[in-house]
């Protein structure tokens, strides 16, 4: 399997989206940890590292943004160039307009496509940029 072993942390606010995605990634080998809310993401990444890739939502309760959180997570020499890939409901168009220009390392649009996403998270693993709307 494509991510066996890989270490893939998920910040994403909605429970059953998390879920689902930590199903996709574990049932192909993937080890996974998560944080809610993105409020205590690089503590929580320090926690489980080392990570290959983290997927991060846009949009969270409280005004807080994934942008924001990227910001934060960057700031972390540790984290420094982990790949970072949105999997967000946000307008498509918009959405990868400002992550490319952020410097994530791809968009997925939700929902996301089941039978894909494992490859596509493994693509940016390996150093792709995934750039997916419906």
């Amino acid at each position: 399997m494509a991510l066996t072993g890989k270490r893939i942390f998920i910040v994403e606010d909605d429970l059953n989206n998390r879920i689902v995605v930590e199903m996709l990634l574990s049932n192909n080998g993937a080890h996974t940890s998560f944080e809610r809310w993105g409020t205590d993401t690089v503590k929580l990444l320090q926690r489980f590292a080392p990570v290959d890739v983290i997927i991060l939502d846009l949009m969270f309760p409280k005004g807080i943004s994934g942008y924001e959180i990227f910001d934060e997570i960057r700031q972390d020499d540790a984290f420094k160039t982990v790949p970072i890939v949105a999997v967000s409901a946000a307008e498509p168009n918009e959405a990868i307009r400002k992550t490319k220009a952020k410097g994530f390392a791809g968009f997925i649009a939700k929902p996301i496509d089941f039978r894909l996403f494992p490859q596509q998270i493994a693509a940016i693993i390996a150093g792709e940029n995934i750039w997916y709307k419906r």
